[in-house]
């Protein structure tokens, strides 16, 4: 496997790979990175109790699998701006998927894929293969999902990170500021600092003194995390928003206008070992532009 330092992309012939790969070419340009487009062939045990049949079955995937490498190829080079190339290499796999660019995270600088391939169930907001990734990938996880601008991902908005000032977040923030100046885009970090409702009526106004001593210390502690930040990529506009409410619910509102959303893997009130927190996980399925999964701080 030839992906060291490349941007990863994995192919399936289904339209949501189609758009990771658009996505993932345009992130190749952005920060002059080759584009490394995988397939993945599996050929199940029981084809090879007939040789014969298991022959002209592997004969047909590696024939499919060629082909879908090949459209990939040619998508991947119409989807940068005119006068813009990039490196774009190719590769065929050979087992099942979710452990295959698992392996591939380790020497990969990103991995990109479609929210769902061929063969999920109809309706299935994420498919088991993307999941599986998302939540064991050494490297940060691109999941291209939501709305489209002429059958293509979001190119334009803000870059939106989620951010709980905990340890765990660092790299995510790191990664938010990176994509932030490599692409032009306004900075918004968000800190949400409670995860249930609390009625007003049980003394939860804006007015309250405990509310408001929070919400004063939350907005230090949002301020600390993307200072220095601040200092290394001075040209990036940021937009700090603290608010109390559900942090799904408000990463979701900015994602209906943002170019990528940017979470780690555990937040603050992840369990230790845990691999996917609730909240990156609901954004996989609620998002509406591609989210960002950043492997957290230990």
């Amino acid at each position: 496997m030839n992906a060291t330092d490349a941007i990863v992309v994995a192919v399936d012939g289904s339209e949501a790979a189609s758009n990771a790969v658009v996505w993932a070419a345009r992130a190749a340009a952005v920060h002059q990175r080759r584009l490394h487009i995988v397939t993945a062939v599996h050929i199940p045990a029981f084809y090879y109790s007939e040789p014969y049949l298991a022959r002209s079955f592997q004969d047909e995937l590696h024939d499919t699998a060629r082909a879908r490498l090949d459209s990939a190829q040619v998508l991947a080079k119409q989807s940068v701006d005119d006068g813009v190339s990039i490196e774009i290499t190719t590769e065929e796999l050979e087992g099942r998927p979710a452990p295959l660019l698992i392996d591939v995270s380790e020497h990969a600088w990103m991995v990109v894929l479609g929210s769902h391939g061929h063969g999920e169930i109809t309706g299935l907001v994420v498919g088991s293969v993307t999941a599986s990734v998302a939540a064991h990938a050494a490297c940060p996880v691109a999941v291209v999902r939501g709305r489209t601008l002429d059958g293509r991902p979001p190119a334009q908005g803000p870059v939106v990170v989620g951010i709980d000032g905990s340890e765990s977040c660092k790299p995510a923030v790191a990664a938010a500021f990176e994509e932030a100046a490599m692409r032009g885009a306004t900075l918004i970090a968000v800190n949400v600092w409670s995860d249930v409702s609390v009625q007003p009526s049980l003394g939860a106004t804006p007015d309250d003194p405990h509310w408001s001593r929070i919400q004063t210390g939350e907005e230090v502690v949002l301020a600390e995390r993307v200072a220095g930040w601040q200092e290394q990529y001075p040209d990036v506009t940021v937009q700090r928003v603290v608010a109390r409410d559900r942090p799904v619910r408000v990463l979701s509102e900015f994602a209906e206008q943002a170019q990528l959303i940017v979470v780690g893997t555990r937040g603050r009130g992840g369990f230790k070992g845990m691999l996917l927190g609730s909240t990156s996980r609901a954004m996989l399925h609620t998002a509406d532009c591609p989210v960002l999964i950043v492997p957290s701080g230990t």
